[in-house]
């Protein structure tokens, strides 16, 4: 039997910064030579907030660079834009057609993000989970690595699923269930400014997340001046300390330590003498990123040879699963 197969992906909004590293692209690269990898750029998904257009398609190409210097290897794996692959767009349509509305209205993240939109909230938002499932359903992977906060959108896909091979395709099912691939330790990295809530691009804060192309002096005034509490001993999992269990975490991830060895290290330091270690790793572990992407930016011929080879590839695997869709809806295919 060949490799399961993989697919996933991140939005070209702005830079990516640890939460997104640490919570899936690192977990991407250590199982990658296990699986047969589709990861993508969700350009599409980039435009279901307000957007910059100016700058959508340099961020797009930045994502794909950052994918390569955090150690995707087109060995195992292929990098592709989405927006470049028109079966996604096709397919959720026709998803978005059997999908029952309710389901989209219970979703988590559409309620969260659509009151911060209020009246301009546009429809994108609510149905982008489908275009999600588009995006998972078109390659057949069998594995999706996700945070917790996407589980939702993951059971929706399953739901989505069952539902069309059960009216369309009984006898010959046509989409594959996928499950999910979570990471034990760092799948959720809170933000720097509040331990309770997830690192994120939309904070309006610089000061909530570091980002992997931060440059050191940043990376240190971010850690600077997060917020912690005044209790001396740092450790791990106590819900009245959520900062600290979030920034133990982070040096615990970027150092490569095991849990138990940062608890032991760090049980009798003051803020004053941790802040300086994670800094001093941060930078460390972010240096040899930062370099390659330098190096990868440099030649853009290399960057779109990458991409163009990646969405034929994906072509192939996605317009293939496309017309089975159309079929088992009874649509007539080109001749």
């Amino acid at each position: 039997m060949g490799k399961q197969r993989v697919l996933s992906g991140v939005q070209p909004t702005g830079n990516l910064h640890l939460g997104n590293y640490l919570g899936a692209i690192r977990n991407w690269v250590e199982i990658q030579d296990q699986y047969d990898n589709f990861f993508c750029v969700v350009d599409l998904h980039a435009i279901t907030v307000p957007h910059n257009p100016a700058t959508l398609a340099a961020d797009t190409y930045a994502i794909a660079a950052l994918y390569l210097a955090c150690g995707i290897d087109l060995k195992y794996s292929n990098i592709f834009v989405q927006s470049h692959v028109s079966a996604h767009s096709e397919l959720a349509w026709l998803l978005n057609c059997i999908t029952p509305l309710n389901w989209l209205q219970d979703m988590i993240q559409f309620k969260e993000k659509a009151v911060k939109q209020g009246e301009n909230v546009g429809a994108g938002l609510l149905i982008y989970p489908v275009l999600m499932a588009a995006d998972i359903l078109l390659y057949q992977a069998d594995k999706v690595p996700v945070g917790e906060d996407q589980k939702q959108h993951l059971e929706l896909t399953r739901d989505i699923v069952n539902r069309f091979n059960h009216q369309f395709a009984k006898d010959k099912p046509v989409l594959k269930l996928p499950d999910p691939l979570i990471r034990k330790e760092g799948a959720r990295v809170m933000s720097l400014t509040d331990g309770t809530r997830k690192m994120s691009k939309s904070d309006p804060s610089e000061l909530s997340r570091i980002n992997v192309l931060d440059p050191p002096d940043q990376i240190a005034n971010k850690i600077k001046r997060c917020k912690t509490d005044p209790v001396k001993g740092l450790s791990f999992d106590d819900p009245e300390r959520p900062e600290c269990n979030n920034l133990l975490t982070l040096y615990m991830l970027l150092s490569g330590k095991k849990k138990e060895e940062v608890a032991a290290e760090c049980q009798d330091m003051g803020w004053g003498q941790f802040k300086p270690l994670l800094t001093e790793t941060a930078i460390n572990a972010l240096k040899p990123i930062q370099e390659k992407y330098q190096e990868i930016t440099a030649d853009k011929g290399y960057l779109e040879s990458v991409l163009r080879d990646g969405r034929e590839k994906a072509e192939a695997v996605a317009n293939q699963t496309l017309a089975d869709v159309k079929a088992a809806l009874g649509y007539s295919l080109p001749v």
